[in-house]
């Protein structure tokens, strides 16, 4: 069996749990956030435990049974905790702002680029440098981080761009000079 699929995942005080056939939905204080899942795979609410199984050992069933528990987990997380991502600008004159719900950058160009505020995320700048992406669900957190760093990706010479908060960029060397001939 799946390591991960048979862990059965603890459903934390205030998080509310229906299901309803093929479909899950958990409401929390952070939101509220629902997934259908596979018909294979069965889902069963035991007390204060969600526990995921599958019904044969068919690959699609292994592979369906360990994201269907993880899906689940995360969407529990979500609703509980939150998801937020960091976001660094790097550069001289790149800085970001929050105007009303949208998202003001200076990143080089002729003109500044605006991103507004999508439901279910927020968005903090608590520096001119800095820019947390948080909220509920862990996909769409991480999918409007990576298209906000898409805007301007780190270049590998200077570094200058915006990076995940930890993120490492190799650094290229630039032209040397060219030393005297003889």
């Amino acid at each position: 069996m799946s390591r991960i699929g048979r862990k059965p995942i603890t459903v934390p005080a205030g998080v509310e749990v229906k299901l309803n056939g093929n479909n899950i939905t958990v409401k929390g204080s952070k939101g509220e956030l629902s997934y259908e899942f596979n018909s294979d795979i069965t889902v069963a609410v035991e007390g204060n435990e969600i526990i995921v199984t599958r019904p044969s050992d068919d690959k699609e069933h292994r592979a369906l049974h360990g994201l269907t528990r993880t899906l689940i987990a995360n969407m529990i997380t979500g609703v509980s905790e939150g998801y937020s991502k960091t976001l660094e600008i790097n550069g001289v004159g790149y800085r970001a702002q929050k105007q009303g719900k949208d998202l003001v950058m200076n990143l080089g160009f002729s003109h500044q680029v605006v991103v507004p505020e999508i439901a279910g995320i927020t968005i903090e700048v608590p520096g001119p440098n800095q820019v947390i992406i948080s909220g509920a669900d862990k996909q769409l957190v991480g999918q409007f981080a990576a298209d906000i760093r898409k805007k301007r990706p780190p270049e590998p010479y200077k570094g200058k761009g915006i990076k995940y908060a930890g993120e490492h960029i190799r650094r290229k060397e630039g032209k040397a000079a060219k030393g005297a001939k003889k």
